[in-house]
């Protein structure tokens, strides 16, 4: 496989990528279409699928160009995993929380509730097995997918009143999807699966009561603090954020090995460089968001994350009993955080309490 410098892959830009017709293949030059479930340049996950288009572009020097359309352009957010599996798109740019419809395990490919940090997924992913489970479990549809940037650790969720017991939590309407939704669901609350874009016009009309998105950065350009003031923490329902490339079986198998090896290792490239820049975004932005936008930040009340770690346990062993491929997912997830926990514990936790005590 070609190595590719990753700082070439970065350093990509558009230029031709926006002109092409998709799908095409002229004079060994190929060009893709990937939708996205974003709105175009997303803090976040938006700006990082333009930044895979263009380093691919970039480190391919044109032969494989790709078109991008965020959601709603062709196709809707919560569709495009859809679209790559009928041949409408070759990729996307997306996040497996939003396919439990589809297989109920695939949300744990983006997160679990209290489940693996971000540096920990990536090592569940490229180390500990879960990138051949993860193609084992997208195949039966024609895709391949690939970690393809981080969002960082989530927050917990946007609240128009305070939530100070187990008891506030029942009845709620809250935008939670994937398996953090599952485990609210337990809890009493009534998860609503929505599009990003559809998130604060929800809040406002009271269609929702709550929502949960991603980190501050994000929540802070996507406006939820004109709607709801109390910002909860922990993100326990998602402590990663891992954003998915979505390829076509079909278009995958039929790249020569270098062009494989370019687009891997744009959406790899990408993967660190996007969870880089989530953790000092959203650092700012946290800031930003109390200071400047009235945004009281609140943390969950100990009943609520004890009775939501039993739950999540109880979703966990109801999905092994899904199927053998689920089985599998979910006994790899778990050995995984079982392997990585003492080390986490005795290194970043213990380093990060031990700071705190300056």
């Amino acid at each position: 496989m070609t190595n590719i410098s990753r700082r070439a892959i970065l350093a990509g830009t558009a230029a031709g990528a926006t002109t092409l017709a998709a799908p095409a293949l002229s004079q060994g030059r190929i060009e893709w279409l990937m939708v996205t479930s974003w709105p175009r340049n997303l803090p976040g996950p938006g700006i990082t699928a333009q930044r895979i288009v263009d380093g691919i572009a970039r480190a391919s020097d044109g032969r494989l160009t790709i078109r991008l359309k965020s959601a709603g352009e062709i196709v809707p957010a919560l569709q495009v995993f859809d679209a790559v599996a009928t041949g409408t798109a070759q990729m996307a740019h997306t996040a497996a929380l939003f396919w439990a419809g589809k297989t109920p395990v695939a949300p744990l490919f983006t997160a679990a509730p209290f489940g693996l940090t971000p540096l920990e997924h990536i090592t569940w992913i490229d180390h500990g097995g879960g990138q051949a489970l993860w193609d084992r479990l997208y195949e039966p549809f024609g895709i391949k997918p690939l970690m393809a940037g981080n969002t960082g650790f989530q927050m917990g969720g946007w609240f128009k009143r305070e939530i100070e017991s187990l008891d506030d939590i029942k009845g709620l309407k809250m935008r939670m999807p994937g398996l953090g939704g599952e485990v609210i669901r337990r809890l009493g609350a009534t998860p609503v699966s929505l599009p990003p874009a559809e998130i604060l016009p929800a809040l406002k009309a009271g269609t929702i009561d709550a929502a949960e998105f991603l980190g501050p950065w994000s929540d802070l350009a996507s406006g939820f603090w004109q709607a709801a003031k109390f910002y909860y923490w922990p993100g326990f329902h998602e402590p990663n954020g891992t954003g998915e490339a979505l390829i076509s079986l079909q278009a995958w198998n039929g790249l020569p090995d270098d062009l494989k090896a370019i687009v891997g290792q744009a959406c790899a490239a990408e993967n660190i460089w996007a969870l880089g820049e989530a953790q000092w975004m959203n650092a700012i932005s946290l800031e930003q968001l109390q200071v400047e936008k009235g945004v009281m930040l609140r943390a969950w009340p100990d009943d609520i994350l004890a009775a939501a770690q039993k739950a999540a346990d109880e979703v966990f062993d109801d999905l092994s009993q899904r199927g053998e491929t689920e089985a599998a997912i979910i006994a790899s997830y778990r050995a995984a955080r079982a392997q990585l926990e003492p080390w986490s514990k005795v290194s970043q936790a213990a380093l990060l309490a031990a700071r705190d005590q300056g």
